[in-house]
C-alpha cells in the first residue's frame, strides 16, 4: 500500500500559521492522494478529526548549474502540500515530545 502522508511540513511560514491558528498543520502528501484519503490517513495515524483539508500542487522547476565542464540542467521534484484544519482542542505532536 502506498504511503499517503510523506512528511510534516516544517517551514518558517507553516510555523507562523500554526502559532496563529493552533489547529492548522501542514503535510507533504502523495501526488495522487485526494482529500478523502488524506483525512482517513490522518485519522488512522494520529487519531484526529480533520474539519477541512486544502491541497496545493507544485510542479517541479527546471534548474541550471554552470560548471567548468559545461552546463548541467535538471528538475526539482514535484510535490503536493496539504493544509489540515483540526477540530477545536485537537493537536498533532509532530516532534514526538511527551
Amino acid at each position: 500500500m502506498k504511503s499517503i502522508l510523506i512528511r510534516p511540513l516544517i517551514t518558517e511560514k507553516m510555523s507562523a500559521i500554526t502559532e496563529k491558528h493552533p489547529s492548522k498543520f501542514g503535510f507533504i502528501v502523495s501526488i495522487d492522494a485526494n482529500k478523502i484519503e488524506i483525512a482517513k490517513a490522518l485519522k488512522e495515524k494520529f487519531n484526529v478529526d480533520p474539519v477541512s483539508i486544502n491541497t496545493i500542487r507544485y510542479k517541479g522547476k527546471q534548474r541550471t548549474q554552470f560548471t567548468r565542464k559545461g552546463r548541467f540542467t535538471g528538475r526539482t521534484a514535484k510535490f503536493k502540500k496539504a493544509i489540515i484544519t483540526l477540530k477545536e482542542g485537537q493537536t498533532i505532536d509532530i516532534f514526538g515530545q511527551a
